[in-house]
């Protein structure tokens, strides 16, 4: 950034603060992978009871 103001920290202060976020883990990105595969079941449930039951058996 442009702006930003240089800070004093030292290497060991970001090193544990990277350390901490590491730790927590990705439950964002599993949230958001679980919300995706959610909504694509969805659609494929929605699309074979309105458009192939609907159609009959085949013949």
């Amino acid at each position: 950034m442009l702006n930003s103001e240089v800070s004093e920290s030292s290497g060991a202060d970001d090193e544990q603060a990277v350390r901490d976020v590491v730790a927590c883990g990705p439950h964002g990105a599993l949230t958001v992978a679980g919300l995706a595969t959610a909504i694509v079941v969805g659609l494929w449930l929605a699309f074979y009871l309105l458009v192939f039951l609907p159609r009959g058996a085949l013949q």
